[in-house]
Formats: structure tokens, sequence, C-alpha cells
């Protein structure tokens, strides 16, 4: 199928680093695939807290990566590189990108690109790829949660809390999670988690402690940092393992290791933006054989809290800075397949 390509397309500028305000509606070049590569006609793209920290300065993207904003998109394949044989035009995708997802148009390596789940809108899939890559990889390949563990993961009503109860219930797991108010709460509850703790009102090392007998759990998922660190390490059991992903509290913390060697537990952590391809890769064929099969039977979902207009990306921004979100933020490009 040969599709027509325009040479221009709206995407979202970054004139300064700053607030919401710097994000403003612009016309640029459509890029073209190199080699390994597919060109994406984007129906959608996720928000994620990493697009905050670019906008204002703090997260600058590896190198060659578009300086455009955005980590995932969803859409159909409009062209594909050269040594691209899985992909053809109009084949519906979503991608995790290093940067680009803000426009009409958008590069992915081939091998960072997953088909559309059967049952689940083009435009809901652009909910998928950061959050389930980073949990995936954090949680099972780094965290090592088998069925039988328990897990307490952290912003539980959050895109990576709310794919992270979802993931670790279906597989076994018994889960716990924090949350910061009732409501968001009770949405980590119906999503699967055994117990959601409204850390403005609970402690949650006492939370998780009691209802485990003492014992703690085997995994934590933390992107708060700075002060959660030692709690957490005190909620964890023996060979517990703690997952960093993000410090929002702050990344320096002081501990006693003296709790880490008594009790064998682990420290670990990543990031995903600055992985090589073929990083990726692997985690994009772990998710297609083991949780795309969920998805399709509807047993795991994207939690979608709102979608914007692609023009209204600084209200997006806002959105996720205020955190009154649950689940994905979406900026749509009115491209619907």
């Amino acid at each position: 199928m040969s599709i027509v390509i325009p040479e221009q397309m709206r995407y979202i500028d970054t004139a300064a680093p700053g607030g919401p305000e710097v994000l403003t509606l612009a016309t640029g070049e459509v890029p073209r695939p190199a080699a390994g590569e597919v060109l994406i006609r984007v129906a959608a793209a996720g928000v994620n807290r990493p697009d905050i920290l670019q906008r204002t300065g703090n997260y600058p993207p590896p190198p060659g990566a578009s300086l455009i904003l955005g980590l995932e998109v969803s859409g159909t394949i409009a062209a594909v590189g050269p040594d691209v044989a899985e992909w053809r035009a109009a084949d519906p995708v979503c991608a995790l990108v290093a940067g680009g997802g803000y426009a009409e148009y958008c590069v992915a390596p081939a091998p960072q690109c997953l088909p559309v789940p059967a049952g689940l809108s083009v435009i809901d899939a652009a909910g998928l790829p950061e959050t389930f890559f980073t949990v995936w990889s954090n949680v099972f390949d780094r965290g090592r949660l088998a069925a039988g563990e328990s897990v307490l993961v952290h912003g539980g009503s959050s895109g990576i809390g709310t794919t992270a109860i979802q993931l670790a219930c279906a597989f076994g797991a018994r889960v716990f999670t924090t949350a910061g108010s009732s409501e968001k709460c009770a949405v980590c509850v119906e999503l699967g988690a055994e117990r959601a703790i409204d850390y403005r009102q609970e402690d949650f090392t006492v939370v998780v402690k009691e209802a485990t007998q003492g014992r703690g759990v085997d995994v934590i998922l933390d992107m708060v940092g700075g002060p959660y660190v030692e709690k957490n390490l005190r909620a964890l059991a023996v060979e517990g393992r703690l997952v960093q992903i993000a410090f929002l509290q702050g990344s320096k913390v002081s501990l006693d290791l003296v709790h880490v060697m008594v009790r064998r537990q682990t420290i670990t952590g990543s990031t995903l933006r600055p992985r090589p391809v073929a990083d990726k890769a692997a985690i994009a064929r772990s998710l297609r054989e083991k949780v795309w099969p969920l998805i399709e039977a509807g047993k795991v979902r994207p939690v979608i809290d709102r979608t914007f207009p692609l023009a209204e990306a600084a209200e997006a921004h806002r959105l996720m800075e205020s955190s009154r979100h649950i689940g994905k933020i979406l900026l749509v490009t009115g491209y619907e397949p």
C-alpha cells in the first residue's frame, strides 16, 4: 500500500525551558525513517512525567533523539525504512520512542513497535508503551516478582501505578499500593489491589507490616525516593527487592546499610529512555508474548483519565503537574484510522 506523506506536519514546540505556557503549536518538516525505523502517522501520544522534566530543562533527550517531547505514540505505519520486514504501511501500532511523540508524524525504531491489541482502540493504545515497558522491565525483570509473592506499588493511581497493579494481579501476586486520596485508593482497589493506603492519613510501613503479619513485601516499586527509601526498606521482607524508577522527593538519601545486610535486601533501579534499541526490543518481545494476550482478553487495560487535542498540550501538562488525574493523559492529533 502506498500512502501519501505530506512535507509538513504540526507538532508541539518547546521554545525555551519553563512552565506549560512554553508549549506552542508549530509547523515543521515530517521526519523520514532511517534503516530499521518506521514512520508513524500519530493518532495519539501519551503525556508522562519525564515530559515535564524535559520541558523545564531538567531531562535532556539522549544524543540523536528528537527534541520534540513525547515518549509514546499510537497510530498507523505511514512508511518503513530500509531493513524493516515486520511492518507494512497502514499497520495499526503503538510504539515506545525516545522523543518526537507530540506531533502528527513520529519516527520509531521498528523493534519498539507493537501491534494495537485486538479490542483496544488505536487512541487508547497510546497509553500502553511507556508504562507497560517500564513496569515489565522493573517489576518483573529487575524486581523478579513471581506468583505468590507480594508487591507494594507507590503512586497506585498514576499511569505506572495502574499498570503495575493490574499486571501484578494478573501474574498472581498479592498487591498493596499507596495513593493520595480516598477516591484514588478506591480506583486502586477496583483494579485489584488488596489494600490501598492513603499516604496522607496512614503510614504505609505500619499497614504493610500488619497485613503481612510482620513479614513485609517481596517487591516495592517506588518513584518517590527521598524519605521513602528508608521506610521502604523497613517494609521489605527478607530477600526483598526495592526497585527505584524515579525520585520525586529527591535522589540523595542516607540509610542504615546494616538493615539491608541483615535482611539480605536488594536495591536496584533503572531508566528506560537511554537504553539501546536491543534492550527495548527484548522488553517488547516479552510484552507481546506474555502481556498482549491479557489485554486482548480484557484482563488488563490502560486506564485513561482524559484526552486533549494536540494544540492543548499546555493544559495536559497542567493536569499532570496537579496530580489530579488517575491513569494516563493523552494528546490526540485528530487522526483516527
